[in-house]
């Protein structure tokens, strides 16, 4: 008997800082999603596409739940939220733990709510015992009604296999929804921009955390040098002087760290120019945020 093809939408839901990007990543088998040991790195809904023989997964790998501070921040809830409602299969990624906090709760509320078939992914099992592993699993299983439970290590590629096979199993029978070779449907502008705020948050550090937002000014190709000027925005001038650096020695290393992987995803030699500007409390400005990406008429 012929087996369907099967094509639908699953979303990656968690706390800050669990590992989402980094397993979406690994299952797309190239970088889309920044990843960083900073909570909340991710801020738009990134859309992302694995298809192999049995099917297509659409993946929206959404910011963190969590407490809102700012519009920005209220920004990133609210695509989180919405995600959950408009896909077939929602994964929800925790770290390996006993302990379910008042964030985890707040998720549970959130699923409770739902229909939707709910796989809990417990990630990171790299960094504790096989043996404890049963514990987390008994300890989340009396919480909800999970359809799955998978262990995974996202970032050594353990049981990420296990997990495609069970999304497969929920999703229902479909035709693709994009061509078999698309990986993302992020612009190119966006992907760069985010490479360039990802090496900002590696090379900074804790000195400035999510006050900082990359815009690509222009992207021209001459010949097969693609030019690309970019402006750092930050909010204070303290800030400013960090990402530039002694001597801009700071700015370069920002420039060439991005510059290769960019060169990657463009398959050509790229110019990267960083220029730095303040503008103060862009994260609580609607037009700012529309303009860095973050349309708040999303949420509405």
């Amino acid at each position: 008997m012929e087996n369907k093809f099967k094509s639908g939408f699953v979303t990656l839901i968690g706390r800050p800082n669990v590992g989402k990007s980094t397993l979406m990543n690994c299952i797309i088998g190239q970088k889309i999603a920044i990843t960083s040991h900073k909570p909340q790195t991710t801020r738009n809904r990134i859309q992302t596409v694995y298809t192999d023989e049995r099917g297509q997964i659409v993946f929206l790998d959404t910011p963190g739940i969590h407490k809102a501070k700012n519009k920005l921040g209220s920004y990133m809830v609210h695509a989180a939220k919405r995600t959950i409602a408009e896909v077939d299969v929602i994964l929800w990624l925790v770290e390996p733990s006993t302990f379910i906090g008042a964030g985890e709760r707040h998720i549970i509320e959130q699923l409770k709510a739902v229909k939707t078939p709910v796989i809990l992914v417990i990630n990171k099992i790299d960094t504790v015992k096989r043996e404890e592993i049963l514990r987390f699993i008994d300890a989340y299983r009396r919480e909800l009604d999970f359809a799955e439970i998978v262990p995974v290590s996202a970032l050594k590629k353990d049981n990420v296999d296990v997990l495609l096979d069970c999304i497969m199993k929920y999703l229902p029978e479909g035709i693709p929804f994009y061509d078999e070779d698309t990986v993302t449907d992020q612009p190119q502008r966006q992907i760069a921009a985010e490479l360039v705020r990802e090496k900002i948050l590696k090379c900074l550090d804790e000195e400035i955390p999510h006050g900082v937002a990359v815009a690509i000014d222009s992207m021209k190709w001459k010949g097969r040098i693609c030019h690309i000027d970019a402006t750092i925005v930050c909010e204070k001038d303290s800030h400013k002087g960090m990402i530039i650096g002694k001597q801009g020695k700071m700015l370069k290393k920002i420039g060439s760290l991005a510059r290769p992987e960019i060169e990657d995803m463009l398959e050509c030699q790229v110019n990267l120019q960083l220029w730095v500007k303040v503008k103060r409390d862009w994260r609580d400005s609607d037009f700012l945020l529309k303009n860095f990406g973050y349309n708040p008429k999303d949420n509405e």
